[in-house]
């Protein structure tokens, strides 16, 4: 269980995370979404001690991360997967994190396994690409099994097969009872793999929900035997409809039942009636606009 309770953090006049306020089951996956200098970052780097709070708590199971005795066997963290030595090897450079959060070495080749860098634990990382600098600091934050993971951006670098081996990774983590946190700009990716969302702008959070809640529906489409006549039928009964070119009919702000009804009254065949999903690309900049 992750609480944040009023965090903020002011560097001088400027207010960059202001009083943000959450809370994380376990057994979720969490979206952390938010424009650049929105203020995400930051409070995840408050979250696990790297930036002092100005104001506010974050704690895990009712301690703030620096109380925890042994805090990366609780919270696995990949926060800058640039921040390796480049002239130690992989399999160096997790042997080093597993003696600071005490697991065995056993364990460096059972992650490196897992992440899929078995074959590279031997180079150094000043020859690893991007995506593989990911897997291996998903590789420390996995080391000693823990019940959290706080991820920002980690799928950066990686290929389309590494995003789905994420997906199916962070998914699995929830499965088995764990509280995952996840940053990330691919709006695609996190609607695919997420359950709640967490949206901040300017500093403050914005929009928390499951994501069926808030992507929700936005009216509705219809398609008809004759859909002129329909058309015609629903601007009579009082709703506005936009003709798209592939023949459907879009109403906005009705309800399918509302659009059946009429067109049962009149006699009119469809062939397809549903809900109009907004997409969380729609959602995320209606939330994070100047404007919104």
């Amino acid at each position: 269980m992750i609480t944040v309770s009023g965090l903020t953090k002011e560097y001088g006049e400027r207010t960059v995370v202001d009083d943000v306020s959450f809370a994380l089951e376990p057994g979720t996956v969490t979206g952390f979404l938010g424009p650049n200098g929105a203020g995400k970052t930051t409070t995840m780097r408050m979250m696990t001690g790297l930036v002092p709070a100005t104001s506010g708590t974050a704690t895990v199971d009712g301690r703030r991360y620096d109380q925890l005795p042994n805090p990366g066997a609780v919270v696995g963290t990949l926060l800058d997967a640039g921040a390796m030595h480049p002239g130690r090897t992989g399999r160096t450079h997790l042997r080093l994190l597993a003696t600071a959060v005490g697991v065995p070495p056993s364990r460096v080749d059972d992650v490196l396994a897992a992440v899929g860098l078995a074959d590279a634990a031997s180079r150094r990382l000043g020859g690893y690409s991007l995506g593989m600098r990911q897997r291996l600091g998903i590789a420390g934050a996995l080391l000693a099994d823990p019940p959290v993971l706080v991820f920002d951006e980690p799928v950066n670098g990686l290929d389309p097969e590494g995003i789905r081996w994420m997906r199916d990774l962070l998914r699995g983590h929830a499965a088995r009872g764990g509280t995952v946190l996840l940053s990330s700009h691919l709006l695609g990716e996190v609607e695919h793999t997420v359950d709640r969302l967490l949206v901040i702008g300017g500093g403050r959070i914005v929009a928390d929900g499951p994501v069926a809640a808030l992507l929700g529906a936005d009216g509705v489409v219809v398609r008809a035997a004759q859909p002129r006549a329909l058309a015609v039928a629903l601007e009579a009964a009082g709703f506005h409809v936009e003709r798209r070119d592939d023949g459907a009919l879009v109403v906005p702000d009705a309800e399918p039942a509302e659009v059946g009804a009429v067109a049962a009254a009149g006699g009119h065949v469809l062939v397809d009636l549903r809900p109009v999903q907004r997409g969380l690309e729609d959602v995320f900049f209606s939330l994070t606009s100047p404007a919104a």
